[in-house]
């Protein structure tokens, strides 16, 4: 069984970057995995630590069911995701356990640390895949097979300077852009708080809105998500693109 792995940093962050290319792929017959790091500790005004933990471990579980996801919990509290060993030896054995073909992650830079951070976990979590004096935990045997990186755009498409940033490639998500705003409607607790936090005076509609976007930069799709290679080295051949393979007819080259 082909697999496809998505790892984001908290809650939600799957449903708002990557979640219209993880559908298609296993529409394309891909077994998919979904991890947040992260377990939403801080996405709220209203509840004390343990509430809303239990709260959001339960939408994002909700969430993978609706996307018809293998569900994989979280590590660590928001704003704790560290690149450390602690950190990347849960990461990186969660990765052999799952042996993905294809990672999708964060951008290498975003507006937060705690993505930036997350992306940084998953790169080399895949790196170390294979490594069998890498001890991970809980324990699991090295995984030798090819894996190839992905990274989704940045919050709001631009880098922390505010800078837009230009994919590779976009990947056409229109029919399936409802099914994103399904699994996202599943983190209720997230609503209010991220009206309060950073003004999102619609929490669906800001996800059609930054895949309205990415389709205007694509000049072709209503709705896209947009995506970089991560360099093959120590990953995969030169030529894999097994993304690329997959969604042919829904790939659009930006160069």
């Amino acid at each position: 069984m082909r697999t496809a792995f998505a790892i984001g940093a908290h809650p939600d962050d799957i449903e708002f970057f990557m979640a219209g290319t993880l559908l298609l792929l296993k529409e394309a017959g891909y077994e998919i995995h979904y991890m947040n790091i992260a377990n939403g500790s801080c996405g709220t005004t209203q509840y004390d630590t343990p509430t809303i933990i239990r709260m959001r471990t339960e939408e994002a579980r909700a969430a993978a069911t609706c996307a018809g996801a293998v569900f994989h919990g979280p590590v660590c509290n928001d704003l704790e995701i560290f690149y450390d060993k602690p950190t990347l030896v849960r990461v990186a054995s969660v990765m052999r356990e799952v042996a993905p073909e294809i990672v999708l992650t964060h951008s290498p830079t975003d507006y937060m640390e705690d993505h930036t951070n997350a992306c940084r976990l998953a790169v080399s979590a895949a790196f170390s895949r294979g490594m069998p004096n890498f001890p991970v935990e809980p324990p699991r045997a090295p995984v030798m097979d090819k894996v190839t990186v992905y990274h989704a755009q940045p919050n709001s498409n631009r880098d922390p300077l505010g800078h837009l940033v230009e994919p590779d490639f976009f990947v056409d998500v229109s029919d399936v852009v409802e099914r994103k705003v399904a699994m996202l409607s599943c983190h209720v607790s997230q609503k209010q708080w991220l009206d309060e936090s950073q003004g999102h005076e619609s929490y669906l509609q800001a996800l059609r809105d930054l895949n309205e976007e990415m389709g205007r930069m694509s000049g072709v799709f209503q709705y896209a998500e947009g995506w970089r290679r991560h360099l093959h080295l120590g990953f995969c051949g030169p030529d894999d693109n097994p993304l690329r393979t997959a969604l042919a007819s829904r790939i659009l080259m930006a160069k």
